[in-house]
């Protein structure tokens, strides 16, 4: 048995999203619109960028106007990954002016914070510009909103970690401790893969050169996360592991260390605040 290969940009994860964040905001109804406005009214308004940055969420904003309503006209300008700046207009729209109004606030809460993490995914990939090594995203997502911000990052020039805890095993310090030991818990991973049948990489964090060499010897895992070393340490802990497996560093990088992360030649560079700590860009949608 194995598991399925998880495409989580598959139309019906994306339309489950998008239904369920619809649910959240309507509810029984747009009273407002439906008090204020006639229900055969017509309207238009346009997506205008009041903040300089990378653009993402265009084509999910496509999905959530198409299932709002369908027969709305939308004219897309600008498409996701383009610089964007302030007074550019990424999509004019006509058409019900309820139907405008139920999906305005989605298709801005989303596409605000997609092109937040763009920006600063694109921003981080600068500063290892040359070295080799790839900028990952991490579990530290918003609950509900792992889709749009997974898809974010990618849109940036990142490369998406695993998307959940069932794509790949992570055994993470607490892991190994409650395993007993980094020997205990690869041996137990293994193990699992092996009676289980599921097609599942093994990636394991070490937190000391005793680790790295403990890992090493039991063999077994596809990655090797290098958690919170000192430069260092990270610079011994490379070539100890050499060709073995893959590299990672994790653990409080920030845009003044993340080059000098990268120098040491880890394959792979993971970093939370891509997704939990960062600034959405200011976009709103007006009627002209």
């Amino acid at each position: 048995m194995f598991v399925p290969v998880y495409d989580y940009l598959d139309p019906s994860h994306i339309s489950s999203f998008i239904q369920q964040a619809l649910q959240e905001d309507i509810g029984s109804g747009d009273h407002t619109s439906l008090s204020s406005i006639p229900a055969g009214a017509t309207n238009r308004a346009q997506l205008l960028v009041k903040d300089n940055g990378i653009l993402a969420g265009v084509e999910l904003a496509q999905y959530i106007l198409e299932a709002v309503d369908p027969s709305l006209h939308v004219e897309y300008r600008m498409r996701d990954g383009e610089n964007i700046q302030k007074g550019n207009v990424v999509l004019t729209v006509q058409g019900s002016a309820h139907s405008i109004l139920k999906a305005e606030r989605l298709v801005l809460n989303c596409m605000q914070r997609m092109s937040g993490i763009a920006t600063y995914t694109k921003h981080l990939n600068t500063l290892i510009e040359g070295t080799g090594t790839k900028l990952l995203d991490t579990r530290k997502t918003t609950p509900n909103f792992r889709l749009p911000e997974k898809w974010a990052v990618k849109i940036g020039g990142g490369t998406n970690h695993r998307y959940g805890l069932f794509d790949m095993i992570l055994l993470k310090d607490n892991h190994v401790d409650y395993a007993g030991g980094i020997t205990n818990a690869l041996k137990a991973a293994k193990n699992y893969v092996k009676t289980t049948g599921f097609s599942l990489d093994i990636e394991l964090e070490t937190r000391s050169l005793s680790e790295v060499k403990e890992a090493l010897l039991e063999g077994g895992a596809k990655r090797i996360m290098l958690d919170n070393m000192p430069l260092e340490m990270m610079k011994e802990a490379v070539k100890l592991i050499g060709k073995e497996c893959e590299t990672e560093a994790s653990g409080g990088i920030t845009e003044t260390t993340i080059r000098e992360v990268a120098l040491c030649g880890v394959d792979y560079i993971s970093v939370g605040a891509l997704t939990h700590s960062v600034k959405s860009l200011d976009l709103s949608l007006k009627a002209y």
